[in-house]
């Protein structure tokens, strides 16, 4: 009889605590409904970190949205998952994102047409830069925003001046594995052209060499759109009679647009968001 008695109220307790789950929303949280235990913590950067039992779930499922590209066009990242980013972008998990993001290229590469023995020079892949060959979580360290407020461009350029990013993980042995194959390797970026100088001496330091061209924003470059851009670069790459098997990047303006490249491959990065 105590054991079932026992056994019911384990039920109720656990029933109760998914019924909370599935109706918690961060929508009631700012409206007043439905109040949970929250806890409120203002971080050394003034950020403020709002979690509570419930909110986990609701940051992962802003941050995967983003990353499929249903949540666009956001200016900063939800205060009450800063927090969240920040401990993601810091993870292992992260690191073990992109080696799969990485592991499946590899396999991709195996399927391809070109081999170093075979190549004509005309199958080419595209790199984007930041948070594809070089990280950017230096700066958000430094800086203590990871997308709680919009990006200063003044100062996030002072600090690409300084050429001090490192290599994201596992990304040089994939630049590597396919400039070995035969492909040509462009580089294609949205970091403007004064920088050009700064950004080639940093991507040698982290180990990046090898490549065929860097294509940076020019002044009339930057009347367009980075999506436009990098489309526009890419119609370019194709009417050279390039054959554009991949594309890699972590924003989805490396691959909007027209043409599209065969295959494309998205790294995690739910700091920021650039059309």
């Amino acid at each position: 009889m105590a054991r079932s008695l026992l056994l019911s109220v384990t039920l109720v307790f656990l029933l109760t605590g998914l019924v909370s789950a599935r109706d918690w929303n961060i929508l009631n949280q700012l409206r007043g409904l439905n109040p949970t235990t929250t806890t409120t913590k203002t971080t050394q950067t003034g950020l403020v970190s709002l979690k509570s039992p419930n909110l986990n779930g609701y940051c992962e499922s802003w941050r995967v949205n983003v990353e499929l590209n249903n949540i666009r066009d956001f200016k900063v990242v939800p205060q009450e998952c800063v927090w969240f980013v920040q401990k993601y972008m810091l993870s292992s998990q992260y690191e073990d994102d992109v080696e799969r993001a990485v592991d499946e290229a590899i396999l991709y590469l195996g399927k391809t047409c070109c081999e170093k023995k075979k190549c004509d020079g005309m199958d080419a892949w595209i790199f984007d830069i930041d948070d594809t060959l070089l990280s950017t979580i230096p700066y958000h360290k430094d800086n203590g925003c990871f997308g709680g407020e919009q990006l200063n461009t003044t100062k996030f350029e002072e600090w690409q001046s300084w050429g001090k990013a490192p290599a994201l993980p596992n990304m040089v042995k994939l630049f590597h594995e396919i400039r070995e194959r035969g492909f040509k390797i462009f580089l294609v970026s949205s970091r403007k052209e004064y920088l050009r100088s700064a950004t080639v001496e940093n991507l040698i330091q982290a180990g990046y060499h090898g490549w065929s061209n860097l294509l940076l924003r020019s002044e009339e470059d930057e009347k367009k759109s980075v999506s436009q851009y990098k489309a526009d670069l890419r119609t370019w790459l194709t009417s050279l009679g390039y054959r554009v098997w991949g594309v890699m990047g972590a924003q989805w303006n490396s691959f909007s647009g027209c043409p599209v490249p065969k295959r494309t491959f998205k790294l995690p990065n739910s700091i920021y968001y650039v059309a």
